[in-house]
């Protein structure tokens, strides 16, 4: 601003006036150089040459700016082309993520049931067909008079021991492999009243024992069937945890519960449960809440 009322004092100073111009195109203010207008009327004070260079200089600040101006807007549309673009692309990726993630879950459930289907066929048919070997071979070591005859058919028995008992060993680590746990448990929570606001907060290894499981899923269905009948509360949380050394669960609502009936038939079978697996339950009343506690140590299992 100085400098555009120094052109009215001094029309030599007009000299500046392309820098004074670009400057106020830059800001946005071009009433900035309006005092340097007033120095235009005292152009006579200045040479041709300075009049017309002057002049050049003010065009050629106006085309530097159009041409900034455009690179600026150019820069900034690019800015917001390469901003959407990396947004559409995390998008897609969590897109994506979710997709495998549903794809991953289709492939597991069909596994589990095609494996529980395989454990189920081979219990119905080949069990039985074992079973039934066995009792032949018994009833022939039975009904067998001769002598030489009497060491092969225990050792037949003996055979067909070993079978069923692997055989055995094998459906049961087929449907144990097939119980998706997590799935279970939602299914479990699906039926509570829904009054209840129920939260699962699930961090299970991939590789439970079956055992564990059952106990789990049966843990869980008891003490929600038991909140649903004797809570006065509105919230049940489930906390499932696989630490280094134990599984943990702990089942609570918020409402108020000052005593326990320990002769309930519940709280009996959740004991023999979780005493049948080596692990520990607790159950504690409060005015807050009812809490179950559960731990399975891993090195009894």
């Amino acid at each position: 601003m100085f400098t555009a009322f120094s052109c009215c004092i001094e029309p030599i100073v007009l000299c500046i006036l392309p820098l004074l111009l670009y400057d106020a195109l830059q800001l946005k203010k071009v009433w900035l150089i309006f005092p340097a207008a007033i120095g235009i009327f005292q152009v006579d004070r200045l040479y041709y040459v300075q009049f017309i260079l002057i002049a050049i200089g003010c065009v050629t600040a106006v085309v530097i700016y159009s041409r900034t101006a455009f690179l600026e807007h150019s820069i900034e549309k690019l800015i917001s082309l390469r901003d959407q673009t990396v947004e559409k692309n995390l998008r897609l990726a969590s897109q994506n993520s979710r997709l495998t993630e549903m794809q991953d879950n289709e492939i597991r459930l069909a596994t589990m049931n095609e494996r529980n289907r395989i454990a189920r066929d081979i219990h119905d048919n080949v069990g039985h067909m074992l079973t039934r070997a066995l009792l032949q071979a018994g009833a022939l070591n039975v009904i067998n008079h001769d002598d030489s005859m009497r060491e092969p058919l225990n050792d037949l028995k003996h055979t067909l021991d070993t079978a069923m008992s692997s055989m055995r060993e094998s459906v049961h680590t087929l449907h144990d492999d097939s119980i998706d746990l997590q799935k279970a448990i939602r299914d479990c929570i699906s039926t509570v009243d829904k009054r209840f606001d129920v939260s699962l907060d699930y961090d299970m290894d991939d590789r439970v024992p079956g055992e564990i499981k059952l106990c789990i899923a049966g843990i869980i269905k008891e003490g929600l069937s038991n909140a649903v009948k004797h809570s006065n509360g509105d919230k049940i949380k489930i906390i499932l945890r696989s630490h280094p050394a134990f599984y943990q669960l702990v089942l609570e609502d918020n409402g108020s519960c000052k005593k326990i009936a320990e002769t309930g038939i519940g709280l009996s079978n959740m004991k023999d449960r979780v005493d049948g697996i080596g692990g520990q339950i607790s159950f504690t009343p409060s005015k807050s809440g009812f809490r179950i506690f559960m731990s399975v140590p891993k090195e009894r299992l």
